[in-house]
């Protein structure tokens, strides 16, 4: 099913953030911290808690932590203990997370063409007399 078609399929009388065929996959990609730990994991291969937590310097433990479970949770990612001592731990993108390689590339090529544009209409915007 292509886009159009899921589009159209809605109905116009359902609740907006039920009819949209895409809003459960933005729930589940695009919150706070989920494409940067992705990215990571993506970019720099299988990584251990430390790792990630000085990649990523702006989030707190606490948060890498609830986000890391949420992504093992929801199959982006894999977590891997190692019974050693001292255990180990280590995460890396799991073949559901990679299939959104292709995702996130359009969007970076969307990102690339049309930022600046936003960032004009956002100065427009921000310029216009106060009513």
């Amino acid at each position: 099913m292509d886009v159009d078609t899921a589009w159209a399929g809605a109905s116009a009388s359902a609740d907006p953030e039920q009819a949209c065929p895409i809003a459960p996959v933005v729930d589940i990609v695009f919150s706070r911290w989920t494409t940067p730990i992705l990215w990571t994991l993506s970019t720099h291969g299988r990584q251990r808690f430390v790792e990630l937590e000085r990649r990523i310097a702006s989030i707190t433990p606490k948060v890498l932590t609830q986000r890391l479970r949420q992504l093992e949770r929801d199959g982006l990612i894999v977590r891997t203990y190692h019974a050693e001592i001292p255990p180990r731990v280590e995460y890396e993108i799991s073949e559901l997370g990679q299939s959104l390689a292709p995702l996130f590339a359009h969007l970076a090529e969307w990102a690339g063409a049309n930022l600046g544009k936003v960032d004009e209409a956002r100065s427009g915007y921000d310029a216009r007399p106060v009513p």
